[in-house]
């Protein structure tokens, strides 16, 4: 009986330092928002210019890693996958957002959840891929990386993901801004540490800069995580803006637009539920934009079925822009939820003359 006793104590000990050696080993490889950078890959076809009174488009899209795409569903979102079933689903779903963005020919884009050798999409390079088959000048910063997200049975395994913006003109500079986090050691050693993307272009004829913000904001929270990054969110768009210079942020925001739930109300609370944004959030003479013809997002509790009545849509992609910059068009691309969980957004804005 003693040594039966002892045996299992023996095994818990043993489990005991596996576990934490398992998160002493997670923790000394995590993504350290104070150290981690941007970086930016010049190519040839970033030679577009623009000035005071042009009018520019951009084009948003969560491309949900390339694996979240009509086949897909997300345990987090009351379904059971982790990964696609296979890579070639993966490659896919890459080819078409490849395709996608092509076609759109959008003057700068803003990419959300884009891997650089992830476990959940089989180790694909999505940002060599993106960038060599479109060719523009692009900036990266990771927002999500852990050696093993060790959740849940068959685990998610190695992340690395990021904001991936691509320009046709050439960037001035870039950096990556961290956000705050809502969650605490040791849950937060395998989630996400969230920031915005910056990337400054230089305008002709002026030295105010268009200033461009990727963002992907907290999703899985209780709500405080989403409203204090919003906060410093506008607080960074209003001391650029009194610099002078043009902004636009732009990206996943994982809240719903203003009215967009009268267009798509909620079917399950006890299923994920975006946060609200609301106009009074913005600093004066600030607006979004964002288009609720057409929705941005579904859930993913399960395969993607437009027929189902357990299909849930959501808006929660857009803009903000600053008093300088005037709103030609927004519209959400129909792109079916084929490729990615997301449509993309198309914005093109005008930019005040000086």
């Amino acid at each position: 009986m003693k040594k039966a006793i002892r045996v299992i104590l023996f095994v818990l000990l043993a489990l005991v330092l596996l576990v934490a050696a398992l998160f002493a080993w997670l923790t000394a490889t995590a993504l350290n928002p104070e150290t981690e950078g941007a970086t930016l890959t010049e190519r040839e076809a970033g030679t577009a210019a623009f000035a005071p009174g042009d009018t520019i488009s951009i084009l948003t899209w969560n491309t949900g890693y390339a694996a979240l795409g009509e086949e897909s569903d997300f345990f987090m979102d009351g379904g059971e996958q982790t990964r696609p079933e296979s890579r070639n689903i993966v490659q896919k779903n890459l080819d078409g957002i490849i395709a996608r963005v092509s076609q759109t020919g959008a003057d700068f884009t803003f990419l959300q959840e884009v891997d650089s050798g992830s476990t959940r999409s089989y180790g694909v390079m999505e940002t060599d891929a993106i960038g060599e088959a479109l060719g523009l000048t692009s900036a990266y910063a990771r927002n999500y990386k852990c050696s093993f997200v060790p959740y849940p049975i068959p685990p998610i395994g190695k992340v690395s993901s990021g904001l991936y913006t691509l320009s046709t003109a050439a960037v001035d500079s870039y950096e990556r801004v961290a956000l705050p986090s809502p969650f605490k050691w040791p849950v937060s050693v395998a989630n996400l540490k969230r920031c915005l993307l910056v990337t400054r272009i230089p305008l002709t004829g002026t030295d105010r800069e268009l200033v461009l913000v990727n963002l992907h904001l907290e999703a899985y929270d209780d709500g405080e995580g989403k409203a204090a990054q919003t906060q410093v969110l506008t607080e960074f768009l209003q001391g650029e803006y009194e610099k002078g210079n043009y902004v636009v942020a732009g990206g996943d925001f994982n809240q719903t637009f203003p009215g967009a739930l009268r267009s798509y109300p909620i079917k399950n609370e006890e299923l994920w539920t975006p946060g609200t944004l609301d106009d009074a959030m913005l600093p004066d003479g600030w607006h979004f934009a964002y288009d609720t013809e057409t929705p941005t997002c579904r859930l993913l509790n399960e395969p993607y079925d437009p027929e189902s009545p357990n299909t849930q849509y959501y808006v929660i992609d857009g803009f903000i822009l600053s008093p300088n910059m005037s709103l030609e068009a927004v519209q959400t691309l129909d792109a079916g939820f084929t490729y990615a969980d997301h449509n993309p957004v198309l914005l093109n804005v005008k930019l005040g003359a000086d």
